[in-house]
């Protein structure tokens, strides 16, 4: 019987979930209701993925800046060298409030013309107008005010990002930096606190091969609980969301145990064998502000293990373009289920896999997610994706 529909993707809604609810249970029940809603039927490799943000908040997952604060100060001495924070109230604003609270000197050091993740401090034109070289040229902040204006808003939240960081920690000695090379800050202070996010380790590394007497990443702050708070183990406070000035849900701990119950619990409703998986962050880029989505350490903290690897895929374009191309429409549809159902089992650097995407399944499958739910008032935090791992050849 041949198969018109290919994948399909729908979010689920679910209730507002609290500190300390069972979490399994309640996402279980909602793919339940929602599945005998509709009449959809489950099928072996179908997906249930939650947003992390429920794992986290069932979890009761949260440090305050006090918290913070006590870590940092276990941590530095006398100044914190601020290296590539990330432009975003709701991923920096309360750390910056936390770092503020120690006391401490602080230097800011930003990377132009935006941060790790595309968020823009100035206007890249201008750079070339000013004869500014991005990859040597070391930018103070008055400097910066005299060239780019007295206010630099971000194209789509309007904030002037230094203005702001500069005020939280207005009760400090602040000085605001730009610089490509994280060595810059060298020049200010020998005590760094690296707070990008997938550049950390070469960071890290080149700091303390460069002299650095104190050298820490996000990951290595709140990676531990201090006085009975939430922690992450492996990444600290890379992950984490605004909850207040003074509060932060981090990303979610424990995410194997999550995933592996919740498989169980589905498998033994629909006789089914359902992977699941925790997302976060997309991979994806916006086209128009040149914001890189992906903020959070990884797509997907945990999945189990049916969701492991990367796609092993024909592209049917290029067989089509070339081996099929002499072909009538009911040859070559033969012909390409012929070929994708002897494919290899590796097909990696094969000629018939041009253009096909080299991501993980779990990065693929995450920005699908995070592309269903949104990041707003849609209210389907759980995400059913089926058909995923079906191909043309299908039935």
């Amino acid at each position: 019987m041949t198969r018109y529909i290919g994948t399909v993707v729908r979010g689920i809604r679910a209730p507002i979930v609290k500190a300390g609810d069972e979490l399994v249970s309640i996402v279980k029940d909602c793919v339940k209701k929602a599945t005998d809603e509709e009449n959809i039927s489950l099928h072996d490799r179908d997906v249930v993925a939650v947003t992390e943000s429920l794992v986290a908040r069932a979890q009761n997952n949260y440090v305050s800046t006090d918290d913070i604060c006590k870590d940092l100060n276990d941590k530095f001495d006398d100044e914190i060298g601020i290296v590539f924070p990330i432009l975003s109230r709701n991923r920096f604003s309360t750390i910056l409030r936390a770092i503020a609270k120690t006391g401490k000197k602080i230097h800011i050091l930003f990377s132009y013309p935006s941060d790790e993740v595309g968020n823009s401090l100035m206007d890249p034109n201008l750079l070339y107008d000013k004869n500014i070289n991005l990859y040597t040229d070391v930018i103070e902040e008055d400097e910066y005010r005299n060239i780019f204006g007295p206010v630099v808003k971000h194209k789509f939240t309007g904030i002037d990002y230094v203005s702001l960081y500069k005020d939280i920690c207005k009760d400090n000695d602040v000085e605001i930096h730009f610089s490509n090379n994280p060595l810059t800050i060298l020049n200010y202070t020998d005590e760094a606190l690296i707070c990008s996010t997938h550049t950390r380790f070469s960071i890290k590394r080149m700091l303390q091969d460069g002299g650095a007497k104190k050298v820490y990443a996000l990951d290595d702050i709140m990676n531990k609980s201090i006085d009975g708070s939430g922690y992450n183990e492996e990444f600290g406070l890379l992950g984490s969301n605004y909850t207040s000035n003074t509060r932060l849900k981090l990303f979610p701990r424990d995410g194997e145990k999550f995933v592996n119950e919740l498989q169980k619990e589905l498998i033994n409703i629909y006789g089914k064998q359902i992977e699941v998986m925790i997302y976060g962050d997309g991979a994806f880029k916006d086209p128009v502000g040149k914001i890189w989505e992906l903020a959070d350490p990884v797509v997907s903290p945990a999945h189990t293990k049916g969701l492991s690897g990367t796609p092993n895929e024909l592209k049917i374009k290029f067989i089509a373009d070339n081996d099929l191309a002499e072909m009538n429409p009911e040859e070559a549809t033969r012909a390409m289920k012929e070929k994708i159902s002897s494919k290899d089992a590796d097909l990696v650097g094969k000629d018939e896999t041009l253009g096909t995407t080299p991501r993980r399944i779990t990065d693929l499958l995450g920005s699908l997610c995070d592309l269903t739910s949104g990041s707003g008032d849609k209210g389907t935090p759980v995400v059913l994706i089926q058909g995923y791992f079906d191909n043309f050849a299908s039935e």
